[in-house]
């Protein structure tokens, strides 16, 4: 789907322009029923805020002018409690960002998980992230990404999503006949989900992907802070300490797990701000850490 340059100046510097959105999926979607969920997209004062009820996933594609010499992509997980998707504040936001470092992304529109369209909620989401690496990494050449530079990065709920990719990858969860690897090759977690414990957990996000009751093995699988080793990817993680919505503990467990896995990693935490607080700063600032991580770690090439 070919968007113009009228389209450009309408949007303004609020989104980056895609050049293609792709189905996820070519044919059959796993794990998924007959049922079509009706998507609700919707929009404020003529701009996008966000998609509901999603059964049907995409990979929007936006590929920067200038690659950067790595030729880095990042595949990107919106976040917003498996209830709904941010896709303009944490998905086409943040592309413009990193197509301006010269970075590809693939912002993934996932399945929503719910019983109405799929036979198992709590894998459904995985599913969709390890089908978008297989199809980024399948399809590099074409999108001149180097398939072993290719990471994946998440918010909030969406940060249990790509948390989730990154830790469970040594399971496919859907067809790969070639066997390409699922491993991303690094992390990026924005106040993310992590634990599915009490105490810990976002309720909302633990009762729409495991259910009301869920068994505590489940709890424990999807607790990626406990799924952690040393083949786990380096990863990068920002919170603030007063977040009231999914607590800053999240991220300090995963942390605390990667070191002692001697995983690279760095951690950015902030006294103030509570959940989604970096979406009241301007992008190019509460990135420029992110950006010079990256660097440090050989993803990107400095400007």
């Amino acid at each position: 789907m070919k968007k113009t340059i009228l389209l450009s100046l309408l949007l303004g510097s609020f989104a980056a322009i895609s050049q293609e959105v792709i189905p996820l999926y070519n044919g059959e979607t796993p794990n998924s029923k007959p049922y079509k969920m009706q998507e609700v997209k919707r929009e404020k004062d003529d701009l996008l805020i966000g998609y509901w009820k999603v059964s049907e996933p995409t990979l929007e594609i936006f590929l920067p002018e200038k690659p950067n010499d790595r030729k880095a992509a990042v595949i990107l997980c919106p976040g917003g409690g498996y209830a709904m998707e941010s896709y303009r504040k944490e998905g086409t936001e943040i592309a413009k960002a990193f197509n301006e470092e010269g970075v590809a992304v693939f912002l993934l529109k996932y399945r929503l998980p719910s019983d109405s369209i799929m036979h198992d909620t709590s894998i459904g989401p995985l599913q969709d992230a390890q089908q978008a690496i297989k199809t980024v990494r399948d399809r590099a050449a074409e999108w001149n990404i180097t398939p072993n530079n290719i990471g994946i990065m998440g918010f909030s709920a969406g940060g249990h999503l790509a948390s989730t990719a990154g830790t469970h990858f040594n399971k496919s969860y859907i067809p790969n006949v070639k066997k390409t690897s699922l491993r991303p090759d690094f992390m990026i977690l924005i106040y993310p989900v992590i634990s599915m414990q009490d105490g810990l957990a976002h309720g909302g996000s633990r009762r729409l992907l495991l259910g009301e009751e869920p068994s505590q093995e489940k709890l424990d699988l999807f607790s990626n802070d406990q799924q952690v080793n040393e083949e786990t990817p380096p990863t990068w993680l920002t919170h603030a300490g007063d977040d009231t919505v999914v607590p800053v503990a999240n991220s300090i467990r995963f942390y605390e797990n990667l070191i002692q896995n001697k995983v690279p990693s760095e951690m950015h935490l902030y006294p103030k701000g509570n959940h989604g607080f970096v979406l009241s700063i301007p992008t190019s600032e509460w990135m420029q850490p992110l950006f010079k991580w990256m660097q440090k770690s050989d993803y990107i090439t400095e400007k």
